[in-house]
């Protein structure tokens, strides 16, 4: 068997289909609120880590991201809450491309 050469775009990229599917809004709140608090974790943990290392360090662009994560949940739970009458479903998808930068 021989080994597969590899297209230059396919070593500089590669996507990750991280959701994909029609969702009740319980469904979609649960899905959408554990994926943004992740995300929020992780900066509290860089945070946290950055810290220790420096404490001088500003950590202002994490408080930001932080804040702007909250934000979105929010939004979307106010989303939610205004679809409560409605009999709806909730497509989502959401791929991740990610790319090798020089």
């Amino acid at each position: 068997m021989e080994p597969k050469i590899l297209k230059k775009a396919e070593t500089n990229s590669k996507k990750i289909n991280l959701v994909d599917g029609e969702f009740t809004k319980t469904q979609a709140l649960d899905v959408i609120t554990s994926l943004i608090d992740q995300k929020i974790n992780y900066h509290k943990i860089e945070g946290l880590q950055m810290w220790e290392s420096n404490h001088h360090v500003d950590q202002n662009p994490i408080h930001k991201r932080i804040d702007a994560l909250t934000k979105e949940k929010e939004d979307f739970k106010n989303l939610i809450i205004s679809l409560k009458s409605k009999n709806v479903k909730l497509k989502i998808n959401g791929t991740l491309t990610i790319e090798l930068i020089d």
